[in-house]
């Protein structure tokens, strides 16, 4: 397992001054072919434990994701095994499209200080406050109330840190049980909120992935991931458009982000929201043919990129679904060329328009060179 270990690490700086600089690494780790869940999730805990013991000694994980085949028989074991984390874990059924049972992605950062306080956990460095919650959950209404309580519990949380949703929150992922029939509530219930806390096409919305994924209640029809900062300047957001090829959502009707860039003083962090074969007038293009589908997404997303004078090489990590398992192999093989070194997983996840066969999203991460902000 030492060969993919290798393939998949991708390395961010460190940039050395007066500030203690962040080491940061992405890594997204697949398990050898098992027919027993535990013996490849073991697979993955020792992959995972070889790779941070490779690193600088003070990097910690400060964001993990499974991947999971069948949440209703493998979670229980993935929050034992994770009982005594230090950081916030995301759990989501979404099957990973290699055979396996289960994949794991990680953030590690070093020269943090990481803590938890309620359901969130922060980490702390340089005078930012970067708050993290995973797996948020209620269980109880429809779609759309669950959705408007979930964000509403998270406003919560934050205005415990003197933060808010309206002026902190950069990313969101929003997990869907049976996405073509609960997607539309999730969407009126992110809509009704939004409006209240005035986030609206005037003003703006959050990144954000809406996609086919659950847990093991079959009563929580969706899950909620989301990442806010405390201690940003209001230039140091950009919001990325490319409307040469992407229509603004609210024209159809939903209220995210194409991506947003945080610019800190020596880098940048670019967030790509769930990415489609989409274009400017926000018809799905391509319908049918999962080849070209593939490519206009890449279109769309290197346009994003370019927004934020980015390309895929600044990639740290890339999330792709398909709403078609038997795509796999087609979708392997142009995104192992066009990855190269860069992590990646694909999963199983319809995504929130049956027309689209693909969508990704990843975060990029590029050196900047900024003296009026502070080092991340």
């Amino acid at each position: 397992m030492q060969t993919v270990i290798e393939k998949r690490k991708k390395s961010i700086f460190p940039v050395k001054d007066d500030f203690k600089s962040v080491d940061e690494y992405q890594m997204i780790f697949h398990a050898a072919k098992s027919p027993y869940f535990e013996m490849q999730l073991d697979d993955i805990i020792r992959q995972y434990n070889i790779f941070l013991k490779s690193l600088p000694q003070n990097c910690k994980p400060v964001f993990k994701r499974y991947f999971l085949s069948d949440a209703s028989n493998q979670e229980k074991l993935i929050a034992e095994k994770e009982n005594n984390t230090e950081c916030a874990v995301s759990i989501v059924q979404q099957p990973p499209l290699d055979g396996t049972k289960v994949a794991l992605w990680v953030w590690f950062q070093s020269e943090v200080d990481i803590k938890k306080d309620g359901d969130l956990w922060i980490i702390a460095h340089n005078g930012y406050r970067h708050l993290w919650n995973a797996s948020a959950k209620v269980t109880e209404g429809d779609s759309e109330s669950q959705c408007d309580m979930l964000f509403r519990s998270y406003q919560e949380s934050l205005k415990k840190e003197n933060c808010s949703v309206e002026k902190n929150c950069i990313r969101t992922w929003i997990y869907v049980q049976n996405v073509d029939v609960n997607y539309k509530g999730v969407v009126e219930g992110r809509k009704t909120f939004f409006n209240e806390i005035n986030l609206t096409e005037k003003t703006h919305y959050i990144a954000s992935t809406g996609i086919e994924g659950r847990c093991a209640d079959h009563n929580s029809l969706m899950l909620l991931d989301s990442y806010s900062v405390e201690g940003l300047y209001e230039k140091q957001i950009q919001h990325l458009y490319a409307p040469e090829y992407l229509n603004p959502t609210h024209e159809y009707g939903v209220t995210f982000e194409r991506g947003t860039a945080v610019h800190y003083g020596d880098r940048s962090h670019l967030f790509i929201s769930g990415t489609a074969s989409i274009n400017n007038k926000g018809d799905v293009v391509y319908p049918g043919d999962i080849v070209k589908q593939i490519i206009r997404t890449w279109d769309n997303v290197e346009a994003l990129l370019n927004e934020a004078d980015c390309t895929f090489d600044d990639f740290a990590s890339v999330i792709v679904y398909l709403r078609d398992a038997a795509d796999y192999e087609v979708a392997r093989k142009m995104f192992e060329g066009k990855m190269k070194n860069i992590p990646y997983v694909i999963v199983l996840a319809p995504v929130c328009r049956p027309g689209w066969l693909i969508e990704m999203e990843g975060i990029a991460i590029r050196k900047n060179d900024n003296p009026g902000f502070r080092k991340y």
